[in-house]
């Protein structure tokens, strides 16, 4: 399967970005995710086809493909003027003319009413809106796809048909309605105009988001005198190994790594933390985040299209190509909806005419059917909020990494929380410890310990070895790590040490106190307790859940006794101690079946439980595995957003849910007016375009809807 990410242009609404889904379904392409607000389309292209011949299909559909979008891609602000604002300016001032018409006898400007002047008015006009809606509108029927301008491209034409028929036959004023063609054109282009403008606005908190990438950089060089040389350059241009310069109140230009002076960091772009974190040496800094106070010499880890921040703009951009499953009834809807209001508009001609005997009104009525049903309002209810959902998300350090995740929130009912480093802040620091065999000293006892622990990922483990740090660690002939009970490593005189929980001591000791017990051989040779800080927002966000009626579990590794001490004091309902990876992935398994429950973890050993969950949360000082297992990462250092993630959730697939029945109900209620002769083509044409702005306003609120 080839991975391809295309940039599109041409797709200027939901019902555009349908089409291509269908398009690409029939080819046989899988894991499809368009974006129509940027024009961002990727799919997976299995060997039978070639990309020569999607593209080509895909701009027989009427849309072009611009070119490749590497990952890290980020979004490119579009200068250019919007095509349907140009268009409909364009059209305007030939509108209000044949407007003006319709009061010439107040005006005295009888020459407006002259058939051929009309009709010379009137062709720049058709003819703009032909070349726009007309040729889409063939191209999709051609692949059998037919979209919204069908209708726009037909109730236009029949009303310049009837009147030009009129003004070759000289039937009088009565067979006149180049206006009604005009408006109808100029009012469709005003229309996208507003739609694309205020899709184009949910996308500011990403677009923000976006532009923190694009910042000068000081760029440490060396002259022949060995000299140093600050040169500024497009941070694009960094490679890892670079060294930077960034001086106070300067944006870090990329991921990198302070080799040289501290600094007060805000990460408020990425975590959505306004208060600035301090950073020393060794300390490693985030690609858009900004240098309040200090200046520091840095080494580049990333470049920028790898950076921390691009891939957060990129995994928003894909989620929101991503249909969550409310949406699958509204695209089936839609892929017969155009047909359906074709097939109504011929019997609205075919019943008004049989009632009104006359020609003309029941032509204007048909008009008026084909121009005032809107598709795109269907195609739109979705996306329009996944965009702003997904958007403030971002803006305030909660990162989905799909769309489905945002409506699968409304049914959460349970939550489970690892311990260490989820509920506690992870910074552990060693309390006491013992050695237990007479013939080893303390020192070589740290070592011992420092050389087994340096190869685990686990918070204990990376605590223990910033304190016992060693420059003359033990070279170990294997070592191996153990999922959720230690690591086992073999020296080279055979002698096998282990370090890990009570489980892994349990036959050599009663004594289940200790957070890490180390073994040499069959024999207990010491071991090691750990104090750690609960999280100060912990009990907080627990109490919230309870107010929700969410039920709360701790799952955990660590022994019972700790973690019923730690269950008691921030109220968590329920306790699971002493858990192997397996046991946890079967714990979840088993309450993921009984409810909708969202896991909150950070560990390797989490990394199965968290895939298993119907929402895996990971928080974004995990491990890589815990962090690309979950569903949804936390960016702020924390549990602080979990509330607003879950009210995001929420309230997105609630505002979901009133797009949609804005869609169905507009289509519902306007249409029968049309049919019924209460609203005319060119009010109709206005509405048409006004619904989608409705949908995009309504939207629009998730960005300051209180979700909490």
């Amino acid at each position: 399967m080839e991975n391809i990410r295309w940039k599109v242009e041409g797709m200027d609404c939901a019902n555009c970005a349908l089409t291509v889904r269908k398009f690409l379904e029939k080819e046989g392409a899988n894991d499809i995710r368009i974006n129509f607000v940027d024009g961002d389309v990727a799919f997976l292209l299995n060997g039978n086809n070639s990309t020569e011949k999607i593209e080509k299909g895909i701009e027989g559909l009427g849309y072009k493909v611009a070119g490749n979008l590497e990952p890290g891609t980020l979004p490119v602000a579009d200068k250019k003027w919007n095509i349907h604002l140009k268009y409909m300016l364009f059209c305007l001032p030939f509108t209000i003319v044949l407007m003006l018409h319709m009061a010439h006898g107040l005006l005295g400007w009888h020459w407006l009413a002259n058939p051929w002047l009309q009709l010379s008015v009137c062709i720049p006009v058709y003819f703009t809106g032909m070349n726009y809606f007309g040729k889409s509108a063939v191209k999709s029927l051609k692949n059998g796809m037919p979209n919204m301008n069908v209708l726009i491209a037909l109730g236009a034409t029949a009303a310049f048909a009837y009147s030009l028929a009129g003004t070759f036959m000289n039937l009088g004023e009565d067979y006149l309605f180049y206006e009604t063609t005009a408006t109808i054109i100029t009012l469709v282009f005003f229309g996208n105009y507003l739609e694309s403008a205020s899709i184009q606005s949910t996308q500011k908190a990403l677009n923000s988001l976006a532009k923190s990438q694009k910042v000068m950089a000081n760029m440490i060089a060396f002259d022949g005198d060995h000299q140093e040389v600050i040169m500024p350059v497009d941070n694009a241009d960094l490679r890892p190994g670079d060294l930077i310069l960034i001086k106070n109140g300067e944006q870090v230009p990329a991921d990198s790594k302070i080799l040289w002076g501290e600094a007060s960091i805000s990460e408020a772009i990425i975590t959505g933390e306004s208060l600035p974190v301090e950073k020393k040496s060794k300390d490693l800094l985030i690609g858009g985040s900004l240098l309040v106070e200090g200046m520091v010499k840095a080494q580049v880890t990333a470049a920028a299209n790898d950076s921390a921040l691009a891939n957060i703009v990129n995994l928003v951009k894909q989620a929101q190509g991503e249909k969550p499953p409310v949406q699958q009834m509204a695209d089936k809807i839609s892929a017969i909806f155009v047909p359906a209001v074709i097939g109504i508009a011929a019997l609205t001609f075919v019943f008004n005419y049989f009632i009104l005997h006359e020609f003309t009104p029941s032509l204007m009525r048909s008009i008026a059917v084909l121009v005032i049903a809107c598709p795109c309002a269907l195609g739109l209810a979705t996306p329009a909020a996944v965009a702003v959902g997904l958007g403030r998300a971002a803006r305030n350090g909660v990162l989905f990494r799909n769309a489905t995740s945002l409506e699968l929130f409304k049914d959460i009912q349970q939550v489970v929380f690892d311990k260490t480093g989820t509920l506690t802040t992870g910074m552990l620091s060693i309390d006491k410890w013992r050695v237990l065999d007479t013939t080893i000293d303390e020192d070589h006892f740290k070592k011992i310990v420092f050389s087994i622990e340096k190869y685990s990922n686990h918070p204990i483990a990376k605590s223990i070895t910033a304190e016992w740090k060693s420059k003359t660690d033990i070279r170990w002939e294997k070592i191996d790590e153990i999922k959720g009970l230690g690591i086992e490593a073999v020296a080279k005189d055979g002698d096998i040490y282990r370090a890990g929980s009570f489980k892994l001591a349990a036959t050599f000791t009663q004594d289940n106190t200790h957070n890490i017990y180390i073994i040499k051989n069959n024999t207990l040779i010491g071991w090691i307790d750990m104090k750690d800080e609960v999280r100060p927002e912990a009990k907080q966000v627990i109490e919230y859940l309870h107010s929700r009626g969410i039920s709360t579990f701790l799952l955990s590794g660590d022994n019972t006794a700790k973690c019923k001490k730690l269950a008691e004091q921030i109220g968590i309902d329920k306790v699971m101690a002493e858990q192997t990876p397996e046991q946890k992935l079967a714990t979840i398994e088993q309450l993921s079946e009984q409810k909708p429950t969202a896991m909150i973890g950070d560990g390797i050993n989490d990394a199965p439980a968290l895939a298993k969950a119907t929402i895996g949360i990971s928080l974004s000082d995990a491990s890589q595995i815990a962090m690309q297992t979950a569903d949804v990462v936390l960016m702020n250092h924390g549990l602080k957003n979990l509330p607003l993630s879950l009210g995001l959730g929420k309230h997105t697939f609630l505002t979901i849910k009133q797009n949609l029945f804005w869609a169905f109900a507009y289509n519902i209620v306007a249409i029968p007016l049309a049919a019924l002769g209460f609203l005319s083509p060119m009010f109709g044409a206005l509405v048409m375009g006004l619904s989608d702005v409705v949908l995009a306003i309504n939207s629009g609120r998730l960005f300051v809807k209180k979700v909490i």
